[in-house]
C-alpha cells in the first residue's frame, strides 16, 4: 500500500468533510462582534482596530469576489473564506497526527508498513482531525469572518512544517523548511500573533534533531532560547523595528528638516541592505547558522511587510480608518495597541492599592512641519504592590467581584495567596479549564457564565457528575433540555485524548514534550500573559484554540494507544479497525451530532437585520450615536457592504474620544455629510484637550452652550485653570447648560411631529451628567451648538444613559433609536415618549426580523436583544398607540411582535419584557395570542424555579436573583389578568404567587 498516496487522499477527505460542513453551517450574513468591521474593511480595504490584520483582510477581499457583485452575498463568501481556512487546518492536523503516529512503528524489510500499523496511523489521523473539526470552539470560528480560523491555519502549517523538516533534516537543503516556517510566521503576524507561540516547541524539535548528545540541561536551554526568539520577534521585529523607523523619521524631520517619511524610508532601505550584506557575508565565510538566522529574519520581515497595507490605506483616508496610522508614530501606537489598557504581569497593585506617584510617558505627534513631543499617558507607583498581581483592576465593578470571589471582608486587602487563588480558580479554572472541557466533556449552554450554576458551565451528560458539578439535574427545565447548545459528550473525547497523551509520553517522550509545549504555550501561557480581569464582555475561548488543537493530536494518538493495547489480545488488524470505528463514533460523530444544531447559523440573520432596523429608525441625513461593538460593527457592515442608508452618519462614542476619530467626523463619507463640529483640529489634536475636568464656578442659572464652548476652547490663560505644576488647562465651568431654540428652524426641518409643534420649548435646559469632558462629549456639544436642527440627531437604544449627557428628557423614541427633540410633552405614564407615527411606519414597513421566529438556533447575542425589542421598541410603541386611541395600530404592532419573535423563552428577563405586549394583546381582543405568551412564560417560570430549588438543595451558595424577577412577573401578570376574563389563568398565577411566597417567606 502506498503510504503517501493514502495519507494525501484521507487528509484531503477530512479537509473536504470539514469545509463542506462549514459552508453548510456558515452564517449567511455578518455575525456579531468584530465580524461586521472585518467584512466591511476587507471589502473596501480599510483599516480595522488595533493592531490590525492586513493579510487577513486582503485574503478575505479575494473571497468577496466569489459573490459575483451581489453585495448581500459578500459576507457569506467571506465566512466561507474562514471555512476554507479551517478545512485546510484539518488537512494539516491530519498530516501532523499521522507524521507523529508513524514514528512509533517500523517498516518491514521490504520498506512497507504492516497493514495493522497503517490502519492505526490513518485511524489516528481521521479521529483526531475530525474530532477537532467538529469541536465547539474551532467550529464557532470556522463559520464567521474572524481572524481565528486563518490564525489556526498558520499554526497548523508551522507545526506540520517543523515535523516535515525533522523528517528530512539529514538531507541536503532540508533547512529550506525552516525558511518556509519563518515566512509563514511572518505572514501570520498579518493575521494574528497567536501563531508565534509555536516557537518554543520548534526550538525543542530542532534541539532534539541536531544535538549530538541530548540532556535535560540542553533541552531547557533550547526551550529558553525558543522563548528568547519569541520575544525577539514579538518585541524586537514587530515593535522595535517600527520604533527605530519612527525615531529615524523623527531625526530626519526635526533635525535634518526633511519631509515626513524620509527617515522611515531610509531605515527600511538600511535594514534591507544590512540583511542582504549579512546573508552575503554568511555565504562567503561559510557560516551556515548565521545564514539560516538571517534568512529566517528576512523572511519573517518579508511576511510582516503585509502591514504596509495599513499605512497605505490609512493615507487614502477610507471611511473606516481606525487610529489613522498614516505616519511613523501613529503606526507605532497602532501596533502597540496604545488605545487598550495593559495588564500587570510580574509585579503590580492590588485593586485597593492607592496611587502614590505618577511618571508621564511621552510620544510624538505629527504637526504641520515637524513632530511634537506630547504626553500620551502615565505610569503609576502604588502604596501596595505584590508579586504576580492577579486581582488588580479597580474599574467596572471588579473590586466587588474580587471581594465576593475571595470572601474578603470590608477593607480587607488581598494577599499573595488571594492572588494565587484567583489565578488558579478563576483565570485557569474558569477562563481556561471551563473552555477546555466545553470542547471535550460537554457544555451546559452558550449563555455567558460568570460563575453561576445555571450559565456557561461545562457538563458531561453523566447525571451524578453533573449533579455534583452544577446541581439541578433532577429538575432540568425544558428550556435547558431543548437548548441546542446543551451538548453532552460523556467525557469520551477527553478520555481518548488523555489516553493518547499518557501513551505518547510513554512511547515517545520527546515528541510528546513538543506537543505538550504547543499545548502549554497556546493555553496556559496565554492565561498568564492576558491576566484577565473578571466580568469579560464575552467568552474568550477562541483565544485558546491552539491548545485544543494540540489536545486533538492526542485524541488521534489515543486511537493508536487503544488499538495497540487491544492488538495484544486479538488480531492486530481487527483491533485497529474496531478501535478506529469505535473512536470515530465516540469523538467526531458524537461531537458532530451534539454540536451541529448550535453551530448551524445558516438560518440566522439577526445581526444584519437588526443593524438595518437601527438605521431605518432614523430620518434622512441623520446623525446616529452608538456605543458598543454590537450596535456599531453590524451597522458599519450594512452601510459599507450592502449600501443600506449611507446617508446616516454612524458615530461611535467609544471612539469619539480619540483625536483621529473626531477629525474624521469632520469629513463627508458615503452619502453622509460631515458632522457640524466647528472646532479647529489644532484645538483637539492629541495631547491637547484630551480631557477637561469640571470646576464649579458657582455660575447662577443655565449658561448658554456657546459661551461654555468658547471657554473650553479658549487658548487665553484667563479662561483656563492653573494646575499645581504651574501649567494651565481648559475646564468645564458649569454643568447647567442652555441652548436657545430657533422655532422656525425646528418646524422647517420637520424635527417634531406636527401635533407637537406647540410643545416646542424656547430653550433646551439640562444638567450635564459627568465631571469631565473628553473629545466625545465636546463633539456632541459642538454638534448641538452648530446643527441648528438641520440634521436629525439620534442615540441608539443600546447607548448607556450616562452618554446622553443629561439630555434624557428631550429624547423621543422612534423604534431602535431615540431622537433629540426640543419639546416638552405631558405624559400619562413615566415611560419614554414615543413618536408613534414614525415608530409605527418603521416597524410595520421597514424593519426586518432576522428569521428570529423560525431560526432553529439563536445565539445569546441575538436573544438578548429580545428584551429590548419586546419591551422598549414594540411594547412602548404599542402601549402609547393604545393610549392615543389608535387601537388598530396598537393591535398590528402587538400581533407582529407575536408573529416575528420566537415561540420560546430563553432567559428569565424575557418573561418580564413581554408585559407591555401581553397587556396590549388583551386590550385589543387578541386573548388567544396573549394567553399563549402567558402560558409559555408561566411554564418557563415554574420549571426554572423548580430547577433553582433543586440546585439549592446541593449548592447552598446558589443565589436566587431570578426568583426576584419571577415575583415581579407574577405580580404584573396578576394585575393584567385581573382586568380580563381569563379567570383560569388568573387563578393559576395567584396560586403560584401564594405558593412561592410561602416557600420563600415573602410577605
Amino acid at each position: 500500500m502506498n503510504y503517501t498516496k493514502i495519507n494525501n487522499v484521507l487528509g484531503w477527505t477530512c479537509a473536504i468533510i470539514a469545509t463542506v460542513t462549514y459552508m453548510l453551517t456558515a452564517e449567511r450574513s455578518t455575525s456579531w462582534w468584530d465580524c461586521g468591521e472585518f467584512i466591511a474593511s476587507a471589502y473596501k480595504m480599510q483599516v480595522v482596530h488595533q493592531p490590525g490584520a492586513p493579510l487577513f483582510l486582503m485574503i478575505q477581499n479575494l473571497f468577496s469576489n466569489l459573490a459575483g457583485g451581489e453585495v448581500t452575498r459578500i459576507a457569506f463568501w467571506m465566512n466561507v473564506g474562514s471555512g476554507v481556512c479551517s478545512g485546510i487546518t484539518i488537512l494539516f492536523l491530519f498530516w501532523t497526527i499521522t507524521a507523529l503516529a508513524r514514528k512509533v512503528v517500523t517498516k518491514s524489510a521490504d520498506g512497507q508498513y504492516a497493514t495493522a500499523d497503517l490502519i492505526k496511523i490513518f485511524g489516528s489521523g481521521l479521529v483526531g482531525a475530525l474530532a477537532y473539526a467538529f469541536s465547539d470552539t474551532f467550529w464557532f470560528s470556522a463559520v464567521e469572518s474572524e481572524v481565528y480560523a486563518m490564525s489556526s491555519l498558520c499554526t497548523a502549517v508551522v507545526f506540520w512544517g517543523i515535523l516535515k523538516w525533522e523528517n528530512h533534516a539529514d538531507e541536503p537543503g532540508a533547512d529550506r523548511w525552516l525558511i518556509f516556517i519563518a515566512y509563514v510566521m511572518g505572514l501570520s503576524i498579518g493575521v494574528h500573533l497567536l501563531n508565534l507561540l509555536v516557537i518554543p516547541a520548534i526550538a525543542i524539535v530542532i534541539y532534539f534533531k541536531r544535538a549530538k548528545i541530548i540532556t535535560n540541561k540542553g533541552a531547557i536551554q533550547a526551550f529558553l532560547l525558543g522563548v528568547v526568539v519569541l520575544a525577539v520577534i514579538l518585541w524586537g521585529i514587530i515593535q522595535y523595528s517600527v520604533k527605530f523607523a519612527a525615531y529615524f523619521d523623527l531625526f530626519f524631520v526635526n533635525t535634518l528638516g526633511l519631509g515626513f517619511g524620509t527617515g522611515f524610508t531610509f531605515f527600511v532601505i538600511l535594514l534591507v541592505a544590512l540583511l542582504a550584506y549579512g546573508i552575503w557575508y554568511s555565504v562567503q565565510k561559510v557560516k551556515p547558522i548565521l545564514n539560516i538566522v538571517l534568512l529566517s529574519a528576512s523572511f519573517i520581515i518579508f511576511g510582516y511587510s503585509s502591514f504596509a497595507m495599513i499605512m497605505i490605506r490609512a493615507k487614502a483616508n477610507p471611511t473606516l480608518n481606525n487610529s489613522d496610522p498614516e505616519n511613523a508614530f501613529t503606526f507605532l501606537s497602532y501596533l502597540g495597541r496604545e488605545q487598550y489598557a495593559s495588564e500587570p504581569l510580574f509585579k503590580g497593585p492590588n485593586f485597593d492599592s492607592k496611587i502614590t506617584g505618577m511618571e508621564p510617558t511621552y510620544s510624538y505627534r505629527k504637526d504641520k512641519d515637524k513632530y511634537t513631543k506630547i504626553q500620551t499617558g502615565s505610569t503609576y507607583t502604588y502604596d501596595k504592590e505584590v508579586l504576580f498581581p492577579r486581582v488588580y483592576s479597580n474599574r467596572d465593578g471588579h473590586p466587588g467581584y474580587y471581594q465576593d470571589y475571595l470572601n474578603l471582608g470590608e477593607g480587607q486587602s488581598p494577599t499573595f495567596g488571594d492572588n494565587l487563588k484567583f489565578f488558579l480558580n478563576y483565570q485557569i479554572g474558569h477562563m481556561y479549564g471551563r473552555y477546555f472541557l466545553w470542547n471535550f466533556a460537554g457544555r451546559q449552554n452558550d449563555q455567558q457564565g460568570h460563575g453561576t450554576f445555571t450559565e456557561g458551565n461545562w457538563i458531561s451528560g453523566i447525571k451524578p457528575i453533573d449533579q455534583m458539578l452544577v446541581g439541578g439535574q433532577n429538575a432540568l427545565p425544558d428550556s435547558l433540555n431543548t437548548d441546542p447548545s446543551n451538548n453532552k459528550y460523556f467525557f469520551l473525547p477527553l478520555i481518548i485524548g488523555l489516553i493518547g497523551a499518557f501513551w505518547h509520553f510513554g512511547k515517545r517522550q520527546k515528541d510528546a514534550g513538543v506537543v505538550g509545549l504547543l499545548f502549554f504555550f497556546t493555553g496556559l501561557a496565554i492565561v498568564l500573559y492576558l491576566n484577565q480581569s473578571p466580568l469579560q464582555p464575552r467568552e474568550r475561548d477562541y483565544a485558546y484554540a491552539g491548545s485544543f488543537y494540540a489536545f486533538a493530536i492526542w485524541i488521534g494518538l489515543g486511537v493508536f494507544a487503544i488499538a495497540e493495547f487491544l492488538g495484544k489480545k486479538m488480531n492486530p488488524k481487527t483491533a485497529a479497525g474496531l478501535t478506529t470505528v469505535v473512536c470515530l463514533l465516540a469523538a467526531p460523530v458524537l461531537l458532530a451530532k451534539e454540536n451541529w444544531d448550535d453551530h448551524d447559523r445558516s438560518h440566522k440573520l439577526t445581526a444584519r437585520d437588526l443593524a438595518r432596523d437601527y438605521l431605518e429608525s432614523c430620518a434622512p441625513n441623520a446623525i446616529l450615536f452608538t456605543y458598543g461593538d454590537n450596535d456599531t460593527y453590524p451597522l458599519w457592515y450594512v452601510q459599507e457592504v450592502e449600501g443600506v442608508r449611507p446617508d446616516i452618519r454612524v458615530v461611535n462614542l467609544s471612539l469619539l474620544s480619540a483625536d483621529w476619530y473626531m477629525a474624521q467626523m469632520q469629513h463627508k463619507v458615503n452619502d453622509a455629510d460631515a458632522l457640524p463640529i466647528d472646532i479647529d483640529k489644532e484645538k483637539f489634536k492629541k495631547g491637547i484637550r484630551d480631557v477637561m475636568y469640571y470646576q464649579d464656578l458657582q455660575v447662577p442659572g443655565y449658561v448658554d452652550l456657546d459661551l461654555v464652548l468658547q471657554i473650553m476652547l479658549s487658548d487665553d490663560p484667563k479662561n483656563k485653570a492653573q494646575l499645581t505644576s504651574g501649567e494651565f488647562e481648559n475646564f468645564l465651568p458649569t454643568k447647567n447648560l442652555a441652548l436657545p431654540i430657533d422655532r422656525n428652524a425646528v418646524i422647517q426641518n420637520k424635527v417634531v411631529p406636527k401635533e407637537w409643534e406647540n410643545a416646542i420649548v424656547d430653550t433646551l435646559t439640562w444638567t450635564y451628567n459627568k465631571n469631565y469632558v473628553t473629545r466625545a462629549e465636546l463633539s456632541i456639544l459642538s454638534v448641538l451648538a452648530n446643527n441648528n436642527w438641520k440634521r436629525p440627531i439620534y442615540f441608539a437604544a443600546t447607548v448607556p444613559t450616562e452618554n446622553y449627557l443629561g439630555l434624557d428628557k428631550y429624547l423621543v423614541q422612534e423604534g431602535f433609536a431615540y431622537r433629540l427633540m426640543p419639546i416638552h410633552v405631558e405624559q400619562e405614564n413615566e415611560g419614554v415618549l414615543v413618536n408613534t407615527d414614525a415608530a409605527f411606519t418603521d416597524i410595520t414597513k421597514k424593519y426586518a426580523w432576522g428569521n428570529m421566529a423560525t431560526s432553529p438556533y439563536l445565539d445569546p447575542e441575538s436573544y438578548r436583544m429580545l428584551s429590548l425589542i419586546t419591551n422598549r421598541v414594540m411594547g412602548s410603541t404599542a402601549t402609547q398607540l393604545l393610549e392615543e386611541g389608535k387601537e388598530k395600530e396598537a393591535k398590528e404592532i402587538a400581533v407582529l411582535t407575536y408573529e416575528k419573535l420566537p415561540k420560546r423563552v430563553f432567559i428569565m428577563n424575557e418573561t418580564l419584557s413581554y408585559m407591555p405586549i401581553i397587556n396590549v394583546l388583551y386590550s385589543v381582543g387578541e386573548n388567544q395570542k396573549a394567553n399563549d405568551i402567558v402560558n409559555r412564560n408561566l411554564v418557563f417560570l415554574k420549571q426554572n424555579i423548580a430547577y433553582y430549588q433543586d440546585i439549592a438543595r446541593t449548592k447552598p451558595e446558589f443565589e436566587y436573583g431570578n426568583i426576584k424577577t419571577a415575583f415581579r412577573v407574577l405580580a404584573i401578570y396578576k394585575s393584567i389578568l385581573s382586568q380580563t376574563k381569563e379567570t383560569k389563568l388568573l387563578q393559576e398565577v395567584e396560586q403560584l404567587e401564594k405558593t412561592y411566597k410561602e416557600q420563600y417567606h415573602v410577605e
